[in-house]
């Protein structure tokens, strides 16, 4: 496809959409909380190779395939940004993989 996880233009970093997925080829957490921390674990890195952090997000967007995976999803959310507050969206969808319960993108303003 041709994308790169983080892209960052002047000041501001956006982060792709971001599924749970393994990159040694591991088996997905099978629960929506843990693939949530897994997408948002993947984030923070890219976030840190671009020269921000968690703390600099100011837009994250959420996207779930059943309403009931919200609760775990933002139990996760909120323990990487609860101080931050950023602006989300979360949305009901069908994501590519039918094993993804999430996928999780970001937008942060460098310090």
């Amino acid at each position: 496809m041709g994308y790169c996880r983080a892209v960052v233009a002047g000041k501001s970093v956006y982060v792709s959409g971001t599924a749970p997925i393994m990159f040694d080829g591991g088996d997905l957490p099978d629960g929506a909380y843990e693939q949530a921390q897994r997408c948002l674990e993947v984030i923070v890195d890219a976030l840190e190779q671009a020269g921000a952090s968690a703390d600099d997000v100011v837009r994250t967007r959420v996207f779930i395939t059943d309403a009931q995976w919200f609760d775990d999803v933002a139990r996760a959310h909120a323990e990487v940004f609860r101080d931050v507050r950023p602006a989300n969206t979360t949305v009901v969808t069908q994501l590519m993989d039918p094993s993804w319960k999430v996928e999780i993108e970001a937008e942060a303003v460098l310090p």
